[in-house]
Order: structure tokens, then C-alpha cells, then sequence
């Protein structure tokens, strides 16, 4: 299984729309993909699935078939982790669902964390279930990748979620808040990858060959999202920030000397993409409740809007391509009906 957390404490910058777009695109590209949903908020789940099916998961409590609902028997003491329920939202492309009571796991997450250091065996259960959770629900679809989704912060909930993924890659706005974002993920990455190694020294003899994540958490790019283009350049005043991101990476996330302070996000190796703002089809893609690259002239998308329909075809299918050869995913070798359609 490979796993990919897309991850910044910093929110708003459009990281939960991203893990969307790229599970329907990998699906396209012929992967079988699990789209796991590791933020209370369940933004992503709302994105997959309508309200009527919303209902049926979270109405009255009923947890079972949720990503809460696996990890229950564990936080209760009844047992471990239950089997996973995934839905199937497409053909090649299922759906851990959220839970907004996953948030009441902060607790035994935070406590179990420093109880890994007495070798106790229900700490290290605790901390690896998400990760459990995901590899179980790979298992169940045959995936080829795991992208997580996570809120935007450094608690315990989203330390055992980063626990779960080999790549993490970072989204990011071009503004100041993005930026402190990068200084304050970078020690955070270096300390959690640290303390989890240090933990799995403890562990006790009776889970020897117990199934326990390495947490490589590898930090494998950084993604720049809702830039404002004019004349197929960003806007001034995003602009400036943008020009101080690849340094800044370097410096917090990679812990590298700085190069040249003449790279830019177009020269940096370790920018994936500058990804376009595409607001006024996002409305649409919601109504529609689909990616916006997959809009027809039923949805709305007409005129000028499917010349940009087709051009974020083609930016996601770049940006897929980008980040399997950044971790090692092997991508079919076949195209796609609708990748030769939309390619001009």
C-alpha cells in the first residue's frame, strides 16, 4: 500500500478540494485508489456523498459503518479495530468515511502516544489504527494508493494520521499564513517521525509480529494552490509570497541550505504544481457533484467554461503523473477514454 497525507496546519488553502480531485483523477488513470477521511470536519466525505447518504452514516449515532465506527471497540475496550466499511463511489475509487465524533479520540490518542514509551501494547493498537484502518480498507479494494485527508492542526489526531502515511505532501497558499505554516510542519514532521521511531524500540514482545506502521511521513513536495492569474501570471501582491516558498521549504521542511535565492515555484524540483483558481466552475462541480474536469455542457459548462474544464483535465492529470513519480507509484501504461478527450 503506498499512503500519501496531504497535509498543513494552515487551512483554507484548498488541501481537502485537492485530495478530490486527485482520488477521481488517479481512478481515471486506471489505479484502484481509497480516499481515506481522517478530518473531524468530514469535508471529504460531504464532497463524495449526498446528503441522503450522509444521513444513512451519521443519523442518530449510528457510527458502524464510519471511520469512528471501526475504531469504537478499540477506544471502549470491546476489542480492537473493527473491519473497515468502504463505499465504492466509482469504479476504482472507494471512500473511508468520516466521522465528526472521530474528534473524541484526541484523548486516548494524546495519552496512549507517551504510554508507547512503557511498551504497554493497547498504546501502540491505539496509534497505529489509523494507519491499521487504511491498510485493511487497501486490502478490502485492492488499492494501489491511500490518500489521506486531515484537518489543519498538530494534535494527536493528525499525529497518528501522519503516522499512517509513507509521503506527505503539503498544500499551500501563496500568502504569509502558508509560509508559517511551513516553519511550524517542518520541526513538527522531524519530531513525530523521531518520537515514533523511538517508540517502536519499546515495543513489548507480545506484539513482536504485530503489523505496526514505519512512518516514514517522507516529505515529497509541496503543491501551490488558488493563485490568482492574470495574463497567465500570478497577480503582484501573490506573487511575492510565491517568490519566498521554495527557500522556505528548504529551510523548514527539508532542513537545507538554501541554493540560490533565484529559484521560483517554476524552477523548484520540489513544487508539484501551481495550480490555477478555477472558483467559478466550483459551484457547478458541486452541484453536479463531481471534479471539475469531468463538467459536460449538462452541468452548466458551457462557452468558455469548458476550455477551462479541459485545461484542469489536463493540470490534474500533470499533477498525478508528478506526484507517482515523486513516491514510486507505477501508473498503467494505458490512456483513458476521457484522457485522449480532453487532451487538446
Amino acid at each position: 500500500m503506498k499512503s500519501i497525507a496531504f497535509f498543513n496546519n494552515k487551512g483554507g488553502v484548498g488541501k481537502t478540494s485537492l485530495v478530490y480531485h486527485l482520488a477521481w483523477m488517479y481512478a481515471d488513470l486506471g489505479l484502484s485508489v481509497v480516499a481515506a477521511d481522517f478530518d473531524p470536519q468530514a469535508n471529504l466525505t460531504t464532497m463524495f456523498l449526498e446528503e441522503n447518504e450522509l444521513i444513512e452514516f451519521w443519523e442518530k449515532d449510528r457510527h458502524a459503518r464510519t471511520i469512528y465506527g471501526a475504531f469504537e471497540p478499540l477506544l471502549e475496550g470491546t476489542g480492537d479495530i473493527a473491519a473497515p466499511h468502504t463505499v465504492e463511489v466509482s469504479p476504482g475509487l472507494n471512500l473511508l468515511v468520516g466521522d465528526i465524533a472521530l474528534s473524541s479520540a484526541e484523548g486516548d490518542l494524546a495519552s496512549e502516544w507517551s504510554n508507547c514509551l512503557d511498551g504497554r501494547p493497547r498504546a501502540f493498537r491505539v496509534i497505529s489504527a489509523l494507519w491499521r484502518m487504511a491498510s485493511l480498507a487497501s486490502e478490502q479494494a485492492e488499492a494501489n494508493v491511500v490518500l489521506i485527508d486531515v484537518g489543519p492542526n498538530l494534535g494527536p489526531l493528525n499525529r497518528s494520521a501522519l503516522v499512517a502515511a509513507e509521503d506527505v505532501i503539503i498544500p499551500l497558499g501563496p500568502d504569509l499564513f502558508s509560509l508559517q505554516g511551513l516553519r511550524n510542519l517542518g520541526p513538527t514532521l522531524i519530531d513525530w517521525r523521531r518520537q515514533w521511531q523511538e517508540r517502536l524500540e519499546q515495543k513489548p514482545a507480545s506484539l513482536q509480529d504485530y503489523p505496526l506502521p514505519a512512518a516514514s511521513m517522507t516529505p515529497s513536495g509541496y503543491i501551490v494552490l488558488q493563485h490568482a492569474v492574470r495574463f497567465d501570471r500570478p497577480v503582484k501582491a501573490y506573487g511575492l509570497w510565491m517568490q519566498r516558498i521554495p527557500l522556505e521549504y528548504r529551510s523548514s521542511i527539508l532542513r537545507l541550505e538554501a541554493e540560490s535565492d533565484e529559484i521560483t515555484t517554476d524552477t523548484d524540483p520540489h513544487c508539484l504544481k501551481n495550480l490555477k483558481h478555477y472558483r467559478s466552475l466550483m459551484p457547478l462541480a458541486q452541484e453536479a457533484r463531481k471534479p471539475i474536469f469531468f463538467l459536460k455542457p449538462a452541468d452548466g459548462a458551457i462557452g468558455g467554461h469548458m476550455q477551462s474544464v479541459r485545461e484542469c483535465y489536463n493540470d490534474f492529470r500533470d499533477l498525478a503523473r508528478r506526484i507517482a513519480d515523486r513516491v514510486g507509484l507505477t501508473l498503467p501504461l494505458q490512456t483513458r477514454a476521457s484522457e485522449t478527450e480532453l487532451t487538446p
